[in-house]
């Protein structure tokens, strides 16, 4: 069995798509997912499954989340090997120490086209900085999120792919869960 990181986009956002994390992870354990935990209330879901990769579990939780819980959402999963990968692979990782909220994971469906990336990096009007390495985005906000032009929307439409953040914090807290569960 191997260990699976599952992020779901735009759940809990205010009163848009409201999901209790009991709910989900009822869900995922009656898909025969085992040891299936939620972090935070905004759609984290580590779990062990038997020999599926990666975007077989994506298409299998959305298209039964559509239907057993009405969650018109995407998810995006790696294993927990990849994850680890993710965190050493950080491009910022002074700002990972400095300012951790600060830097935001976006994960993408799709690994962009050096096209798109270029555009986006063109697009940058303010002090954002963004490294992409497979499929995640590390974009530095030193003003905050809030306050940014470079939006999650922003950036699906230059690199043409769906996408879901993590700030650098939560990317930590996963990673300590789905290592610990995967004995590295």
């Amino acid at each position: 069995m191997s260990t699976f990181v599952a992020l779901l986009r735009a759940v809990n956002l205010g009163s848009h798509q409201q999901i209790a994390m009991a709910a989900l992870r009822d869900f995922a354990t009656n898909l025969g997912l085992r040891d299936v935990r939620t972090i935070l209330q905004s759609g984290n879901l580590i779990f062990g499954a038997e020999s599926q990769g990666a975007k077989d579990l994506e298409s299998l939780l959305e298209g039964k989340a559509k239907r057993a819980l009405r969650l018109a959402t995407d998810f995006f999963v790696r294993s927990a090997k990849d994850w680890k990968v993710l965190v050493e692979q950080n491009p910022f990782p002074d700002e990972a120490r400095r300012t951790p909220g600060r830097l935001i994971v976006m994960f993408l469906k799709q690994p962009p086209s050096p096209g798109s990336l270029k555009t986006l990096r063109e697009s940058i009007r303010g002090p954002e900085v963004l490294e992409i390495v497979g499929r995640q985005a590390y974009v530095i906000y030193p003003d905050g999120v809030g306050r940014s032009r470079l939006t999650n929307a922003a950036i699906q439409a230059k690199l043409g792919t769906r996408t879901t953040g993590r700030n650098w914090n939560t990317v930590l807290k996963i990673a300590a869960l789905a290592g610990s569960e995967d004995g590295s």
